[in-house]
């Protein structure tokens, strides 16, 4: 028996792949901004290359770091009722 192994033989039955696979058209941008077209396994319009940080000056590295990793919020002062006369609301306690 011959086998053909061409686009006829999934005509004829199914495709014997484990992985039925699509590539779709992405744009890549390199990290000195140059473009390239590619075809990628995932629908997705841009893909950007990671920046390499020890090519950076020094402070352009630890603004980037301070923007990714900001520091932590600061604890809010909790309200008490201390403060607050209450003579002023007391008509609303009326029915």
């Amino acid at each position: 028996a011959c086998v053909r192994s061409n686009s006829n033989r999934a005509a004829i039955s199914h495709l014997h792949r484990q992985l039925y696979g699509r590539l779709y058209p992405v744009l890549l941008v390199n990290t000195d901004g140059s473009t390239v077209r590619l075809r990628y396994g995932e629908p997705k319009r841009i893909l950007m290359l990671p920046l390499d940080s020890s090519t950076l000056p020094e402070a352009e590295r630890k603004a980037r770091l301070r923007r990714h990793f900001p520091s932590k919020p600061k604890a809010k002062e909790e309200e008490t009722f201390e403060g607050i006369d209450l003579d002023t609301y007391k008509k609303f306690w009326k029915k």
